[in-house]
């Protein structure tokens, strides 16, 4: 009698030890698409758009934009080339710049 009894408590046990079986090959591949999926909507689009931004910017400078650099100095365009830009940032004090060491516009309310 005992030996029936744990005969079915036996086949219960072997069927939980046996190994799971493997997910599919989609199931695996999910999270990895979640993730890059996640990336590109919070860090490269965002980039891209702020690149298009300081790239339009670049092709609209005009003589007398007061700008600031890479490096931190402020100055008037005076000067416009193909790939580089004059900016006077004194009196008679003039240097010549790629267009890409532009930062952005000045602010207008900049008090000095």
């Amino acid at each position: 009698m005992i030996l029936m009894i744990g005969m079915p408590v036996a086949s219960i046990f072997a069927s939980l030890l046996q190994a799971p079986s493997q997910p599919g090959g989609i199931t695996l591949l999910l999270p990895l698409i979640l993730i890059m999926g996640i990336f590109y909507f919070l860090m490269i689009l965002p980039a891209q758009r702020r690149q298009k931004k300081v790239n339009e910017m670049l092709k609209n400078l005009k003589n007398g934009d007061k700008v600031i650099t890479n490096g931190g100095i402020y100055g008037t365009i005076v000067g416009l080339e193909d790939d580089a830009v004059q900016l006077r940032i004194a009196e008679q004090v003039k240097i010549k710049l790629s267009r890409s060491a532009i930062a952005g516009l000045q602010l207008e309310n900049r008090e000095s």
